[in-house]
């Protein structure tokens, strides 16, 4: 075993639409925006992660970004492959010889058909991997947070990541129920940039529209300690003139309402397939908000009041997932049972 060891190293991903995070020897060693950068004429990769994210709006026709995950999966094969790759090499694994074989664990949307799993799989086979595992999003969200998932205890997992919020009820290590649905991180983005067209004739990129979000962005129109208003620059959909305006974050929270109230649904939905026993455990435990765009101000409050549960934000929730991605591929005999091969 020691020399298998010695030849093959261990890596957890998550490979999420917004932003890729890799593990390697329980070190969190890659935390990249999930973006590549290409020459169109010779195909070349000119820049992986936030690089590439830095030329992201901003290129000339001879260079092209793209992310190649829409709404949880893979919409660009070849280039999340290289994306893959590039990454990968980013893993310092101390050894630049022979490169090692990798037996990876990645997680995946609760959703998601065999396509898109065969589609997951084939990037890492191509990216060197031997051995590659996969697990849902909220089981491994659930394991990052440290939830024993072995117990026939019912714990309600809401996973908003970036480009789908996966909600799921789990109980002795399986999904008993979840509901998917492609309104996260993303969709907030698209929100913000069409209310400051409609609004304030402001013409705004995806950037900015992200920059908003992180700095003003809220679920309530009403908070205890709200941020000061923030000032975003566009261009003028009138004049054309480049204009800079100042926005509140009562302006964001009306912005985003309609995506959070369909976020609210889902919720509902998903306790209302739950089996009775497992209800009264949720009303004990509450509720678990892990991914992204569980650090939206106010959401935790407007979530509870709809659902008249606790609501518990997990610490660090954007790393939650990769965690327990990363503690799966520890325990990999021990989580058996959740990984698929």
């Amino acid at each position: 075993m020691g020399l298998f060891d010695f030849f093959t190293q261990d890596i957890a991903i998550d490979l999420g639409t917004a932003n890729t995070l890799i593990i390697h020897k329980d070190k969190v060693v890659v935390d990249e925006p999930s973006i590549i950068a290409l020459d169109r004429a010779s195909g070349k990769v000119l820049a992986i992660g936030r690089e590439a994210m830095q030329m992201h709006e901003k290129t000339h026709d001879n260079i092209k970004t793209i992310r190649p995950l829409k709404e949880g999966v893979i919409a660009d094969f070849h280039a999340a492959e290289m994306m893959l790759r590039g990454m990968i090499k980013m893993v310092d694994t101390g050894r630049k010889l022979f490169p090692p074989s990798m037996r990876m664990v990645i997680c995946i949307p609760s959703a998601i058909t065999e396509v898109e799993k065969r589609a997951v799989r084939d990037s890492a086979e191509h990216a060197n991997a031997k051995e590659v595992y996969m697990i849902h999003e909220p089981i491994a969200a659930a394991i990052g947070i440290g939830i024993d998932i072995e117990q026939p205890v019912g714990n309600m997992i809401v996973d908003i990541g970036g480009g789908t919020t996966d909600i799921a009820v789990i109980a002795l290590s399986g999904i008993v129920c979840d509901q998917s649905i492609r309104i996260a991180g993303d969709t907030f983005n698209r929100d913000i940039l069409d209310y400051m067209r409609r609004q304030h004739n402001l013409l705004i990129g995806e950037r900015s529209a992200e920059r908003v979000k992180i700095e003003v962005g809220s679920a309530l129109t009403e908070l205890d300690d709200g941020p000061e208003d923030y000032e975003i620059r566009g261009r003028d959909l009138m004049t054309g003139i480049p204009k800079t305006i100042k926005i509140s974050y009562s302006e964001v929270a009306f912005a985003l309402d309609k995506s959070i109230s369909k976020l609210e649904e889902a919720v509902l939905k998903a306790l209302e397939l739950s089996p009775p026993e497992l209800s009264a455990d949720i009303y004990e435990q509450g509720i678990y908000l892990t991914g992204g765009g569980a650090m939206l101000r106010g959401l935790d409050k407007r979530l509870s009041l709809k659902t008249k549960l606790p609501i518990h934000v997990a610490d660090d929730p954007l790393r939650a997932v990769v965690r327990g991605t990363g503690a799966a591929l520890k325990n990999l005999d021990h989580y058996r049972k959740v990984l698929m091969t």
